[in-house]
């Protein structure tokens, strides 16, 4: 399947491939680089079907030798620079037997052959079929991360079917399978990716006016970072066409205002995970949460209010944990929604509803009114024990100013009592200075 990509680059040498203020590099000199990464993988001796990592975000280096690692049918871990701190535990998971370290553009790759053999029967299934594999994480927000083994060759091939050449800004880094979808949907119909110099709001919207950027996908956290930051108003990002948001359930009161202040732009729920892909989607309307998904290769039902996904592009399975998948290859998503016809609202995770006395509390909603007090930066609701209600709401703020706890519970207790159900408020706050996302952007409802 990699010869499919690399036929789309030789038939348009000069298209930008990837950008940024530090480099840039057409399809053609993208192509260079990766056939000399692929006589260095020669030259060290590795061989194909071997388990590779490399650590390294978006750059040409990077995208060039997970091109050449996919090329030579190595089972690839890519390792984002956001979690260096799990890069012992994920090469441990992964059992890979060839670590790789970029550093900084241009310098000598460092190789370091570990002592591990990775001899796990999920690795010997893509050796026999001469297939490249992909080794990606899970967040671990509520437990250790489980490895997710994806066949490349069949994650690659619905990318065959032509669709709009676009100017995307990366978000999410090569760890992450929207990040992986975002590279491969580029190289297939010539479009061209967009490096920020940082993750910022500034960053962003930098880079968007810099090189007319047309699509932004991101997560709602980020998405409310912008709104508060108001970078939007100091760049001209008049190219943006489409923001997509996914990875967890937007805020309705974030939604709103993004709607109010790009109103010329496209704003579209997306949804997939790691372990079966990214599903095609179709929102409602802009202003809407309701969403279809779907497409050829996948298939859904919803069980009990949970959504359940069957993929021609599912993972192998895990490295450290059970296979998930029911006899006839459903994966429960863990995801509760509400369903009209075709189409469905993502209410939230099951593990993460909120049980106070025999009601059920969703933490987004709750975070969608807690987001328009004033004074609130962010805010990640979450349940913690009690010993009548089973559960009660506790709320973790982050201010945009100092505010006395006791003065901001009162004034927020204030607020909630016309707009939310009693059993929603929070009866717990916590006041924190600390990010309350992870390195992906999302909220942690620890």
């Amino acid at each position: 399947m990699i010869e499919f990509f690399m036929q789309k680059m030789r038939e348009n040498p000069d298209n930008e491939a990837i950008l940024s203020s530090k480099f840039k590099l057409t399809c053609a000199q993208l192509l260079k680089q990766t056939e000399e990464f692929g006589k260095w993988l020669v030259s060290q001796n590795i061989e194909q079907g071997a388990v590779v990592s490399f650590d390294g975000d978006y750059s040409p280096a990077s995208l060039a030798l997970f091109l050449a690692l996919v090329k030579n049918n190595n089972v690839v871990v890519p390792l984002s620079k956001d979690s260096k701190h799990h890069f012992v535990e994920f090469r441990e998971i992964a059992s890979t037997e060839y670590d790789i370290s970029l550093g900084e553009e241009g310098a000598e790759p460092i190789l370091t052959k570990t002592t591990r053999k990775a001899s796990e029967e999920i690795y010997d299934t893509l050796r026999a079929d001469n297939s490249p594999g992909l080794v990606l994480f899970s967040s671990g927000s509520t437990g250790k991360s489980k490895g997710i083994v994806q066949d490349l060759n069949k994650l690659m091939a619905k990318f065959e079917t032509p669709r709009k050449p676009l100017r995307m800004l990366i978000f999410l880094q090569l760890d992450h399978i929207g990040g992986v979808n975002s590279l491969l949907y580029s190289l297939a119909n010539t479009g061209a990716v967009i490096v920020a110099d940082d993750r910022t709001p500034e960053g962003v919207c930098q880079a968007i006016e810099n090189f007319k950027g047309e699509v932004l996908p991101t997560s709602p956290t980020f998405l409310n970072l912008l709104l508060l930051s108001k970078a939007y108003e100091k760049y001209d990002l008049s190219s943006l066409n489409l923001i997509t948001y996914g990875t967890e359930p937007m805020q309705t009161s974030t939604l709103e205002k993004l709607n109010s202040i790009f109103p010329n732009s496209t704003l579209q729920q997306t949804y997939g995970l790691s372990e079966v892909g990214i599903l095609r989607s179709k929102s409602k309307d802009n202003g809407s949460l309701w969403m279809k998904v779907g497409g050829s290769e996948f298939t859904t039902k919803i069980v009990n209010g949970t959504l359940w996904i069957k993929s021609d592009s599912a993972m192998l399975g895990y490295l450290n944990a059970p296979n998930p998948f029911d006899e006839e290859g459903f994966l429960d998503t863990g995801d509760m929604v509400e369903q009209d016809g075709d189409w469905i609202r993502i209410l939230g995770r099951k593990s993460e509803i909120i049980n106070v006395g025999g009601f059920k509390v969703f933490p987004a909603e709750v975070e969608s009114v807690l987001l328009d007090l004033d004074n609130v930066e962010d805010v990640v609701v979450f349940g913690v024990d009690h010993p009548i209600t089973g559960k009660v709401v506790c709320a973790k703020f982050k201010l945009s100013s100092s505010e006395s706890r006791r003065e901001f519970k009162a004034r927020m207790l204030d607020y909630c009592k016309d707009k939310l159900q009693s059993y929603k408020i929070p009866s717990k706050i916590e006041v924190t200075e600390d990010n309350t996302y992870n390195e992906r952007f999302k909220r942690m409802r620890r």
